[in-house]
């Protein structure tokens, strides 16, 4: 009996030390997906300009994808092929390294870097790193170290993009004097945000102005002028949809596009803004729709959101390097000042000059790069902007979308028809280029 007793406890207790099998770690095209989510969602909260938000999509997704192009034979390393990145150092394939483990660490861990409010984000990533240290301790840890260290190189390559330079070079400086100038608008009466953003390292273009458009109109308050049937147009039109109502279809497309996080709302003597994603994040929210609705998995994924913030990011430096040098004045400024004081278009004008349309550029680009992708007659619906209380609106591809959030700024009451068509045509060329040029993808 005594012997049987021993036995058994004897057998607990081995049971008890036996390690416990640890399982591979599974990553999903979700994990991507909230992790990006999270934070748009911290960048609406710290108000980053739309500028400035493309490069946070641009850097993580580069870390990630370099890192899916080392094991992943359909993928092309973007070393040498964009502008001034090596090589990521090589992964050891004996370390126990799961290399989509370390893609995601390496880009949360950039993006982390990039936003003011880490302590948000730290939530996530926290839950995140628990998880999976308690799944399997060593794989982990190998694919962490990984990470980092990959996350340690692209971040040397970003600190030379001229963007901290940037932060130090003089406001924007309005000529009152000029009629045809620029000039904040209300009811901020903002400065014009990034003005030397054309200076940052592009990824793809040659330069800032590779694309530079035909000039605007010329301007003249001559009624029979090109400009001044132009600025009139928005006036009539801002008017004719204002008589239809807010529930009309403009006013839907005006508003599902608007894309601003720097609207300002007064009341008596307070003013506060309302937060808003930027245009990139709405194109980063397609790329998302578009690659759950195919299934794609996490290496095809991390692909459709670095070639789409690559087109992002470079019509911003693209249409920037337009918008302060032709400096061309809003449509509120002139209408307030020459046909109605009392017009207001119905969305807010956003603080900078307007030629060309800021929106328009991006959304060509990012229809191009995902046209290349997913294809030309792409359905999809997009709920975007659902968290903001906005409906879904259907689209039978990608650039049937791009002409519409176009469009949209007319609409809007922001932008002359110029500023929207060569705009949108300025944008594709990027995206094309990015086709032609970039080889990330063996067929």
């Amino acid at each position: 009996m005594k012997r049987y007793i021993i036995i058994l406890v004897t057998g607990i207790l081995l049971s008890n030390c036996t390690p416990k099998k640890e399982e591979p770690i599974k990553i999903t095209p979700e994990e991507l997906h909230n992790s990006i989510d999270k934070v748009i969602d911290i960048m609406i909260h710290d108000i980053f300009s739309p500028p400035v938000a493309s490069r946070i999509f641009a850097y993580p997704n580069i870390a990630a994808y370099e890192i899916v192009a080392q094991v992943n034979p359909k993928y092309n390393s973007l070393a040498g092929q964009i502008t001034d990145l090596k090589p990521i150092p090589e992964m050891d394939t004996i370390s126990g390294i799961n290399p989509r483990l370390s893609a995601l660490i390496a880009h949360m861990n950039i993006s982390r870097q990039l936003i003011f409010s880490e302590d948000k984000f730290d939530v996530l990533q926290d839950s995140l790193f628990t998880q999976w240290k308690a799944t399997n301790e060593s794989e982990f840890e190998a694919s962490k170290a990984y990470g980092l260290k990959v996350a340690d190189h692209i971040k040397e390559w970003m600190g030379k993009d001229n963007y901290s330079q940037t932060r130090t070079m003089p406001k924007f400086t309005v000529n009152t004097d000029d009629q045809t100038r620029w000039q904040p608008t209300p009811p901020a009466y903002m400065d014009g945000i990034e003005p030397h953003w054309s200076k940052i390292r592009p990824f793809i273009i040659d330069s800032a102005s590779q694309f530079k458009p035909i000039p605007p109109p010329a301007f003249s308050l001559e009624k029979d002028s090109d400009f001044y049937k132009e600025l009139i147009e928005v006036y009539n039109i801002s008017n004719e949809i204002t008589k239809n109502g807010d529930e009309s279809e403009e006013v839907a497309i005006a508003k599902f596009w608007d894309c601003n996080p720097y609207v300002s709302v007064t009341r008596g003597h307070l003013m506060f803004a309302t937060k808003k994603i930027t245009p990139g994040a709405h194109w980063i929210g397609i790329t998302k729709i578009a690659s759950k609705k195919v299934n794609s998995d996490f290496d095809d994924t991390v692909y459709a959101y670095t070639k789409t913030s690559l087109a992002i990011a470079d019509a911003f430096i693209s249409c920037w390097d337009e918008k302060y040098r032709s400096n061309l004045i809003r449509p509120e400024t002139l209408i307030n000042q020459h046909i109605d004081e009392n017009w207001k278009p119905i969305l807010q004008t956003p603080p900078f000059p307007e030629y060309t349309s800021g929106h328009s550029v991006v959304s060509g680009a990012a229809a191009t790069a995902l046209t290349s992708i997913y294809g030309d007659n792409f359905s999809f619906e997009d709920d975007t902007e659902t968290p903001y209380g906005l409906p879904i609106r259907k689209f039978n591809s990608f650039n049937e979308a791009a002409d519409e959030a176009a469009l949209s700024r007319m609409y809007g009451g922001i932008h002359y028809r110029a500023a929207i068509e060569v705009g949108v045509g300025q944008g594709r060329k990027i995206g094309a280029l990015l086709e032609s040029k970039i080889k990330m993808k063996n067929n």
